[in-house]
């Protein structure tokens, strides 16, 4: 009978824990869907049947009329905002309330890779932030694009070489993976992975590694969300990929005897960071007895660095090869936008000399225009995350929000709904000329987010998926193959960058180009 009555007891204390706060937005009378104890509203989202943003845009849609509505990430409150003034608010004007991500709040001590400036938050983030603003300069990114466009061209060679028989397909989406993380292996860490000729280079499948959400991950990420503290000293990442990553950037900077190279990658410019020995800014988190902020320090040790060198790898090639493959797509349902796009890109070569350079990609309008527009319909990282720092009233309400409540911005769901895109499900590079974006609210399109936590590689990325898409789409044509689908299903495991099922299968089929555009060397590329 004690034996009963303690299960019992157990029993019930898990309860009383699992619904908690689930009456968090019904006293502030705010609508949302009834919570499921332990789950709240988020269970399809934890039995891998609807991913973060699949469930965020479900929210969005099923509350029209509402400036915000309530969720609950199991037994923790949660705020989806659809009202682009509001967006401006919370990520902008009122940052100092939602300074913080709010994506990892133990990991930051217990994950070691996770102290990066994505995850960090507070005064780590700033420090981070203000330190690493420079080594993504006009300058940094202009000195950088050689060795995007060695990269570039290899993409073109190894498209060659697939399509020797005639038109061929191929996944889009493993090639552009293949291309970036060339990119982010020579860019980022002196590297020649190689990855576009190598079935089985060792950097892919690292890279391929980070974003492989396998059963062991899933629940773990699954008892962190309904049982956060008690679950909290497990890692997400695991330790294999950990020991992996942090051996891989140690064992650069010992090749480099921790100075810099002269490369100019991004070890380097964090090698430059480690000489300055510690940096120091002014507290987000602390005030002193006069109000004034006081000085944080932090030193740079190994670990902080290579945490910095796995955000910029992970970071820098998931979300540019899922958005330029996703433009392809695109392109090869829309070949009269193909067309238009590949007369862009001859006429810009033609003033080049055939040189995929620096100042040609500037100039190549309509390539951009389409590929804003694919991030308009299916952004790499499809919502922005902010957690309540301090005690907040939400604009012309009586709703006060908690610190550690969560902020839910659904980029995807805002930049599909027709109230401000006409006819969202249109491809339409157009919406891009000056004249339509200036005519629309500013905070309906975030694919790089905005304010003090904008993406800061956002250029970057940009400059890197430009420069493929022009490559793949000087030389070649893309086209459905019987196996593409016409609407990609988005792949449910998917937490922060957005991947889709089965890939993005493609025709290839080579050009007949000007024989100007044949002269396009390594020479011609910058080497």
């Amino acid at each position: 009978m004690i034996t009963v009555g303690i299960i019992g007891i157990v029993l019930v204390a898990l309860y009383l824990y699992g619904t908690k706060n689930f009456n968090y937005w019904t006293k502030r009378g705010v609508k949302h869907d009834k919570p499921v104890p332990f789950f709240g509203t988020d269970m399809k989202r934890l039995l891998l049947q609807r991913s973060v943003v699949q469930m965020a845009t479900d929210v969005y849609r099923k509350y029209p009329n509402e400036r915000f509505v309530g969720y609950y990430r199991g037994s923790i409150p949660e705020l989806v905002i659809r009202d682009p003034d509001l967006i401006k608010q919370v990520i902008i004007n009122d940052f100092a309330y939602f300074y913080k991500r709010g994506l990892s709040p133990q990991h930051n001590v217990i994950e070691p890779l996770l102290r990066n400036l994505f995850f960090a938050d507070g005064d780590m983030w700033r420090l981070l932030r203000q330190r690493m603003t420079p080594m993504f300069s006009s300058g940094k990114l202009r000195a950088m694009f050689p060795l995007v466009c060695a990269r570039a061209e290899r993409l073109q060679t190894s498209l060659t070489a697939a399509t020797n028989d005639g038109a061929k397909t191929l996944d889009a989406r493993d090639i552009m993976a293949r291309y970036t993380t060339d990119f982010i292996g020579s860019v980022g860490f002196g590297l020649d992975p190689d990855s576009l000729n190598d079935e089985d280079s060792a950097f892919r499948k690292l890279g391929a590694r980070i974003f492989d959400v396998t059963l062991p991950r899933a629940i773990i990420s699954i008892c962190k969300a309904i049982l956060p503290n008690l679950f909290k000293h497990f890692k997400f990442l695991g330790q294999k990929l950990e020991d992996d990553i942090l051996g891989l950037v140690n064992q650069i900077m010992h090749q480099r005897e921790y100075k810099p190279s002269g490369r100019n990658d991004f070890i380097d410019l964090l090698l430059e960071l480690r000489e300055k020995e510690h940096i120091a800014v002014e507290s987000l988190e602390h005030v002193g007895p006069d109000g004034n902020p006081g000085l944080v320090h932090l030193d740079l040790d190994d670990k902080l660095l290579a945490a910095q060198a796995f955000i910029f790898f992970a970071a820098g090639f998931e979300t540019s090869s899922s958005a330029t493959s996703f433009t392809l797509h695109q392109l090869a349902y829309h070949p009269e936008v193909q067309k238009r796009v590949q007369a862009d890109i001859d006429r810009v070569l033609a003033m080049h000399k055939g040189q995929i350079c620096y100042d040609a990609i500037k100039e190549m309008k309509y390539l951009e225009w389409s590929f804003l527009e694919a991030m308009r319909m299916f952004p790499s990282a499809g919502y922005l995350s902010r957690q309540v720092a301090r005690r907040y009233t939400l604009p012309g309400t009586d709703v006060t929000l908690d610190e550690g409540v969560k902020i839910m911005i659904p980029l995807q769901a805002l930049q599909n709904d027709p109230q401000h895109f006409d006819n969202p499900t249109e491809f339409r590079p157009e919406r891009f000329s000056p004249e339509e974006v200036a005519q629309r609210h500013k905070f309906v399109y975030l694919p790089f987010g905005d304010g003090p936590r904008s993406c800061i590689g956002g250029r970057l990325g940009m400059m890197q998926s430009l420069a493929g898409l022009a490559a793949v789409l000087a030389r070649f044509t893309v086209t459905p193959a019987e196996e593409t689908q016409r609407e990609l299903v988005p792949d449910p495991k998917s937490i922060i960058v957005q991947n889709v099922m089965g890939g993005v299968p493609l025709r290839f089929q080579r050009r007949q180009v000007h024989k100007e555009f044949e002269r396009c060397s390594g020479r011609a590329y910058g080497q």
